[in-house]
């Protein structure tokens, strides 16, 4: 699995519904926050490997109204107590 998060800027008064359709009419069911700064909602992915996550945001992403910019970030490693440290 592939994780990302994007980062997503809303138009004035929309982040209500960017939010809703984000979870409701991607094929992938996100988790998504409200944040506060210069983008209003940030939803992590994780889609197959073989996935690809530029044709996923243009195509799954960008269309949804209300929404104005997007940043992805795409995540190369999970570091936790129990694995990705390279301690044994």
């Amino acid at each position: 699995m592939r994780t990302f998060y994007i980062l997503i800027k809303c138009q004035l008064g929309h982040t209500y519904d960017v939010a809703a359709r984000l979870v409701d009419d991607t094929d992938v069911a996100p988790v998504v926050h409200s944040i506060s700064g210069r983008y209003d909602l940030i939803a992590q992915y994780h889609l197959p490997g073989e996935a690809d996550i530029g044709r996923f945001v243009n195509e799954q992403i960008h269309p949804i109204p209300g929404i104005v910019d997007t940043e992805t970030i795409i995540c190369f490693n999970a570091f936790t107590k129990d694995k990705g440290l390279g301690e044994d």
